[in-house]
């Protein structure tokens, strides 16, 4: 995948946390989240920004990053 693909990964990620954030606290959000990548975006997809997430300098914002992080457990 090409960085400007990851890019857009993030990117859409981010979005999603951010557009859910009404939905409650912040395990609630992440759950949800999480739950959306899982139903929604491609293995490969998946995979990628797991992989990602495991940067020290990556872009994901706070909810992100803890969907994450829930959707990395259930793919280990």
């Amino acid at each position: 995948m090409s960085h400007s693909q990851l890019d857009q990964l993030v990117s859409m990620a981010n979005q999603i946390a951010d557009n859910n954030g009404h939905q409650g606290d912040e395990t609630v959000v992440a759950d949800f989240v999480a739950s959306h990548l899982k139903r929604f975006w491609a293995r490969s997809m998946k995979q990628q920004i797991i992989d990602y997430s495991k940067t020290a300098d990556n872009n994901l914002n706070h909810m992100a990053a803890q969907a994450v992080a829930i959707l990395a457990k259930e793919y280990a």
